[in-house]
């Protein structure tokens, strides 16, 4: 839906989303298995907690593909309105992981190392496997930035972080959030190993994975409060909503609107209720044909799972675009 065309019939963008979280799985497989291989070697706690955060990503992904597939599927008897809110179950699951794997075992790791007084060794190992993945893990952020730049400006949103955290789409918000933390994070690790080589110290590398955790655990609170709301039935935004309303009044059997409410339903998909009041003077019998007519069109639009039409009383007011 165009906030400035206002269409119901936007391309869906499943076929981006798949991609975006292909390449965030391959990036973070070949991540983990690097950081875990300097972990062992190097004994750093920043290292230890960025392998987990990185198991944890490729885990977290996994999810997300089965949130993707199974998001998409339409809908039948047992479930009139489709499958779309599965994709917000399952990505529920992913930020859990994210969690618990990430952040609870980066913080855990790091206090423990608060105390631990061994040192550290082969610093240059852990900068060379740093730096690798800041590159594997910047491709796969600019590739969720790019999708995520290009739904903002066609949704007519200036701010990409905006859009990110209002989007319905679970995947591209988690593959977007989880990227960004994973480049901080490297930062953050990179700086408590540098600090720990420097003074010789284990402090500051501990405090670097506690830190890392802290920011794996602000993300997945975010992630789990976004898609609670889209499962407890996210209404769109004011913007979204004069996008619909004026794509209805441009339909010709549409005078005026009296009532609308859309939710979403699951990833760009949304479940809409509107009093309409049809041009011309028919017949009842004639009036609930044309009206069951109209809705079905509607429902022909891409975005919209079910609509639901109810006839508007003369002493209704009209429904206005919001300024």
């Amino acid at each position: 839906m165009d906030a400035k065309d206002a269409r119901l019939d936007a391309p869906s963008e499943d076929g981006e989303s798949l991609t975006t979280v292909l390449i965030a799985l391959g990036a973070n497989l070949l991540i983990a298995i690097a950081k875990t291989i300097a972990a062992v070697i190097t004994s750093s706690a920043s290292m230890v907690a960025e392998a987990a955060h990185s198991w944890a990503d490729t885990a977290n992904e996994i999810l997300l593909l089965i949130a993707d597939r199974s998001g998409r599927r339409g809908r039948d008897a047992s479930h009139p309105f489709g499958y779309g809110r599965d994709s917000y179950v399952w990505s529920m699951f992913a930020a859990f992981g994210l969690f618990t794997a990430g952040a609870v075992v980066s913080i855990m790791h790091g206090a423990q190392e608060l105390g631990s007084g061994e040192p550290a060794e082969h610093f240059l190992i852990n900068y060379i496997v740093l730096g690798i993945s800041f590159i594997l893990e910047g491709t796969s952020f600019l590739q969720a930035f790019r999708q995520a730049r290009g739904s903002a400006d066609d949704f007519g949103t200036e701010h990409t972080l905006e859009f990110v955290l209002d989007t319905s789409n679970p995947t591209l918000r988690a593959v977007f959030f989880e990227d960004s933390a994973a480049l901080v994070g490297l930062i953050l690790a990179g700086l408590g190993v540098g600090l720990h080589q420097l003074t010789g110290s284990p402090i500051p590398d501990a405090l670097g994975s506690i830190a890392v955790g802290v920011l794996l655990g602000i993300i997945a609170v975010v992630l789990i409060q976004r898609n609670r709301n889209f499962l407890l039935g996210q209404e769109i935004s004011s913007q979204l909503r004069n996008a619909v309303l004026n794509q209805l009044l441009r339909h010709p059997d549409i005078e005026r609107i009296t009532y609308l409410h859309v939710e979403f339903v699951g990833p760009g998909r949304v479940y809409l209720v509107a009093a309409v009041d049809l041009t011309g003077n028919q017949r009842e019998d004639d009036l609930a044909v044309r009206l069951r007519s109209v809705e079905k069109q509607i429902e022909g639009y891409a975005a919209v799972e079910e609509a639901v039409l109810t006839l508007s009383t003369k002493d209704e007011p009209s429904l206005e675009l919001d300024a």
